[in-house]
């Protein structure tokens, strides 16, 4: 097993450009968001293990929105690891990079896409594998020319980047247009604040406009 997204997947997220990472306080609320989110033409998104109901979520959204690309964030033990997959994610990633959590989603064959922000972070994935990297905090630790530096000597082993941290509809267009991305974090296309409210129609058009900019960036 390894712990390298499957290839049909990772092209998957990279078609859409963009992942929806989401902070989801009730379960009720997992599928008017999942559908607010295809309706904008957003269909890969990651649950966030920071409630007690992102599982719940996940599961019923898996269910209930098939269409949606679920998948897991803030992946930090290797019992979450069981947990995620047992509730049947597409894939799971972290905020860094720690080997006994990519030698579970290994061992479980879960597609996994650890956190980095050195090279030493890139040599330790590529231990295990791993080429789809999350690059965070993105913004606080120097943004896409810091990326560019940091991937320039890999940039033979077809390494891509999901950053996320600080981006936004104002800055997501020069990092699309990067060949290293493979796609960004979206947290500000459906806020908490804005899926406590129920405000379905906001979030659908944060995502409007979202895919607005990758297609116009990327003529896709």
């Amino acid at each position: 097993m390894t712990t390298a997204f499957d290839p049909l997947l990772a092209q998957k997220i990279e078609t859409t450009g963009i992942v929806a990472v989401l902070v989801v306080d009730r379960v009720e609320d997992a599928v008017p968001l999942a559908q607010a989110l295809l309706k904008g033409g957003i269909d890969v998104m990651e649950l966030t293990l920071r409630t007690p109901a992102a599982l719940d979520a996940l599961r019923t959204i898996r269910r209930d929105v098939p269409e949606m690309v679920a998948g897991v964030g803030t992946i930090l033990t290797t019992d979450q690891v069981a947990r995620v997959v047992e509730a049947d994610a597409a894939f799971g990633v972290a905020p860094g990079l720690n080997p006994r959590i990519l030698m579970a989603a290994r061992e479980a064959g879960l597609s996994f896409a650890p956190g980095i922000v050195t090279p030493s972070d890139i040599e330790a994935a590529l231990e295990f594998d791993c080429k789809l990297l999350k690059f965070f905090p993105a913004e606080p630790s120097g943004g896409l020319s810091f990326l560019k530096a940091m991937a320039a000597p890999y940039a033979h082993l077809g390494l891509k980047f999901v950053p996320l941290g600080g981006l936004n509809a104002l800055n997501m267009a020069s990092y699309l247009a990067d060949p290293n991305i493979a796609a960004l974090g979206g947290s500000w296309l459906a806020p908490r604040n804005l899926i406590k409210e129920g405000a379905w129609d906001r979030i659908t058009a944060l995502a409007v406009e979202a895919r607005q900019i990758i297609k116009t960036t990327r003529k896709k």
